[in-house]
């Protein structure tokens, strides 16, 4: 942290453009390890989930409804949502997965 102190101290004859670049390039740093980082990681996981869909997956839509997956079309899937009822849902709407096709619940 002093060297820090020292580059954002006034010197006399000191490059006050450089201390300016060295600031902005920190804050730069804060605001890619902070906020755009986390954000690419979990649109990556999210476009993973929706490549993995597959018939009889459970999902919640992202308006809340639960349901099971019927038919997987590329950008559009076909869900059961009651005994009788089917539903096409935009397949980026798609906010979770309950439960994957095939895998123990609760493990």
């Amino acid at each position: 942290m002093p060297m820090l102190a020292l580059l954002m101290t006034p010197r006399e004859g000191g490059n006050t453009t450089m201390i300016f670049m060295v600031e902005m390039m920190i804050i730069f740093a804060i605001f890619y390890f902070l906020l755009i980082r986390p954000q690419a990681q979990e649109r990556r996981r999210h476009d993973d989930m929706l490549k993995a869909l597959k018939k009889g997956d459970e999902i919640v839509t992202s308006g809340g409804i639960i349901a099971t997956v019927v038919h997987v079309d590329e950008k559009r899937l076909t869900v059961r949502t009651g005994e009788n009822t089917r539903l096409t849902v935009d397949r980026s709407r798609v906010a979770q997965v309950i439960s994957a096709k095939g895998t123990q619940e609760g493990s």
